[in-house]
């Protein structure tokens, strides 16, 4: 049989890495309007000193949600950032953020077995607006601007706010990656 240009059926082909692009989310009884830590590290791989999130409340869906950060002097940073006059890192504010969206998609589509990993892949309009000190609650208000369920690059928006008073805010794209 002469082969044809294009055929490839007689090419053996390396099975696929399960991603999020082809896995389907499971059908879930209940939409999950709020992550506490135990479901928060289901989502997410980070440990102790880089997980950011303490609770996620009004999630909706994939669409939006709020984090919260209860910031205390006994986390690392604050041992070098400043001696005498500890202020959260910024970066570590923008990370708390992008944990805050991991953990909206992740609960919105029940990936809760640690496999999902999120990359930054760009951050734009970062900007600080305050200082955040031990004893403040960090409220990290995010929202989907792009991406759907099955999609690996998404969009989002970001405002960590303290006493209602903005804080930080920022947009970043990031690549969703299911593991295993």
């Amino acid at each position: 049989m002469p082969l044809l240009a294009g055929l490839v059926s007689h090419v053996s082909r390396r099975p696929r890495r399960a991603n999020i692009n082809n896995k389907e989310p499971p059908a879930m009884t209940e939409p999950v309007t709020t992550a506490d830590i135990q479901l928060i590290q289901k989502i997410l791989p980070h440990r102790y000193p880089f997980l950011l999130v303490d609770k996620v409340h009004s999630i909706n869906g994939t669409t939006s949600a709020v984090g919260i950060k209860n910031v205390t002097m006994n986390e690392p940073h604050f041992q070098g950032h400043f001696p005498g006059n500890p202020i959260m890192p910024g970066v570590t504010i923008v990370e708390a953020m992008a944990q805050t969206t991991a953990v909206m998609v992740g609960a919105s589509l029940g990936l809760t077995d640690g496999n999902l990993l999120v990359y930054f892949m760009a951050i734009d309009g970062c900007k600080f607006r305050r200082k955040v000190v031990p004893g403040d609650v960090l409220e990290m208000h995010v929202e989907t601007t792009r991406g759907k369920p099955g999609g690996k690059v998404w969009r989002f928006k970001g405002v960590a706010t303290v006493d209602g008073e903005m804080a930080a805010e920022a947009e970043f794209t990031a690549m969703m990656d299911m593991q295993g």
